[in-house]
């Protein structure tokens, strides 16, 4: 039977740091699906069908990643995707302690669904979308935040 992780997010963007651990995480899975999460209570930076495109454009090398779009609870799109576990990136101490109830909420909905944290590298530890957001909104240098590959579409979504 193939070992499918989820990995979901709002990528808004896609960091190193995800890049990352979906890399780490084909080590340990057959498969991963990426989920971009689709919340209508929040306002991401760039629209949802970009930030699809993104990751898919990103991991198009991969043919044992799939990108798809949910919205609905993580652990019930984790286990209608056939996952046997939630994969999740963890740089920090305050990191851990949110992921773990998110965790222990998740077990209590799903008791058989697994969650498997990585933690990030020296290179990715300081990432993070929200960062990157700021970044961007300071119009920063992106170099070695996010995939060179989304560095022009970043710059010209806002030129637009």
């Amino acid at each position: 039977m193939k070992k499918i992780a989820l990995y979901p997010g709002f990528f808004d963007p896609i960091t190193l740091g995800h890049v990352e651990v979906v890399r780490r995480g084909l080590k340990l899975f057959d498969e991963i699906i990426i989920g971009v999460g689709i919340n209508a209570q929040k306002s991401p930076m760039f629209p949802d069908e970009l930030r699809k495109n993104w990751v898919e454009r990103i991991f198009a090398d991969e043919p044992n990643v799939h990108v798809t779009t949910y919205q609905e609870l993580t652990v019930a799109y984790a286990r209608s995707v056939g996952a046997c576990a939630i994969l999740r990136g963890l740089r920090n101490s305050v990191d851990y302690e949110y992921e773990r109830t998110i965790d222990q909420v998740n077990k209590q909905l799903d008791p058989e669904m697994e969650t498997v944290f990585l933690f990030s590298g020296r290179e990715t530890s300081h990432l993070s979308s929200t960062i990157v957001r700021e970044v961007i909104r300071w119009q920063g240098s992106l170099e070695g935040l996010v995939p060179e590959a989304i560095i022009p579409d970043v710059y010209q979504y806002f030129a637009s």
